[in-house]
């Protein structure tokens, strides 16, 4: 994949993150999910910070999937199916809830908790597979320093600048890297691949996004920046403009498929939700 070819990401639009309740006495800073819905193939992002008796207790999942990334603190998940465990700081979760089950996700401990989940929508033909988890531990997360300032942690995809790939199997293609930038007017760069579309999210600090016609995107703290798919590979080129930043790059092929959403559940038609509900009431989550 060569960068000579590809424009620079097209910013269609930002998000600034809206705090606000969910679960249980939970907080969560929310972007995609919020004034913007989807984002194909993505159907919410939310920052959390939970401490106990705080939590997300029992609630059922059909039709897409949820990736939980532990930036503080741990976790437990657990599920009516068997599946679950605890993810500590760094660790990642990624539960395909396919044909539904129930689980809760609930502080370990009583500090303050902190991450990132986001849901990821499945095709139609994969709304019905069976579910399941991945976990996978910080120490087997592909990383590397790129440069002095800059390192990259690949929690899914490949990255092809810094040439590392995640094992994580996934039903819908997604990237989804973790960057740390460690000193004002330092620029990462990375290569989204032709018909991606996604956003960048940034956790800590600012910088601002390169597009084309020397024109720039501010990227502030808290905020989402979403870009389109192209029919071309697009360049991605952040410039911090802070001592510190952390931001996650999140992008997926978009499905171009009828989306139906209600809750906890994402099929595909208003039918297919009425009979989540009837399957979810009958117990048939089991």
């Amino acid at each position: 994949m060569s960068s000579s070819s590809a424009s620079f990401v097209k910013v269609i639009k930002t998000i600034l993150g809206k705090e606000q309740s969910e679960g249980v006495g939970a907080r969560v800073i929310r972007t995609i999910g919020g004034s913007v819905s989807y984002h194909d193939p993505f159907l919410l992002l939310d920052e959390f910070k939970v401490a106990k008796p705080a939590g997300f207790p029992n609630h059922p999942h059909r039709g897409f999937e949820t990736v939980t990334y532990m930036m503080d603190g741990a976790f437990e998940h657990k599920d009516n199916r068997g599946g679950g465990g605890v993810i500590h700081a760094g660790d990642i979760q990624w539960m395909t809830a396919g044909s539904g089950l129930i689980h809760s996700e609930t502080p370990v401990g009583l500090n303050v908790n902190t991450g990132m989940q986001l849901w990821v929508n499945l095709k139609a033909k994969d709304k019905m597979v069976p579910p399941k988890y991945q976990d996978l531990k910080a120490e087997n997360i592909p990383k590397k320093q790129i440069d002095e300032h800059t390192s990259i942690a690949v929690i899914g995809g490949k990255s092809q600048y810094a040439d590392i790939e995640s094992p994580l199997e996934l039903r819908t293609k997604v990237l989804y890297f973790d960057v740390k930038i460690t000193k004002s007017g330092h620029t990462f760069k990375e290569l989204i691949p032709k018909g991606y579309q996604g956003f960048v999210y940034v956790i800590k600090g600012s910088g601002v996004l390169t597009q084309d016609g020397n024109k720039f995107e501010n990227a502030k703290e808290k905020a989402a920046l979403l870009f389109s798919e192209t029919t071309e590979d697009q360049l991605f080129e952040f410039k911090s403009t802070s001592d510190f930043v952390q931001m996650v790059i999140i992008a997926g092929e978009p499905m171009h498929e009828p989306m139906s959403r209600y809750g906890p559940f994402v099929m595909n038609t208003r039918e297919e939700i009425e009979q989540a509900f009837e399957d979810y009431h009958d117990g048939k989550f089991m």
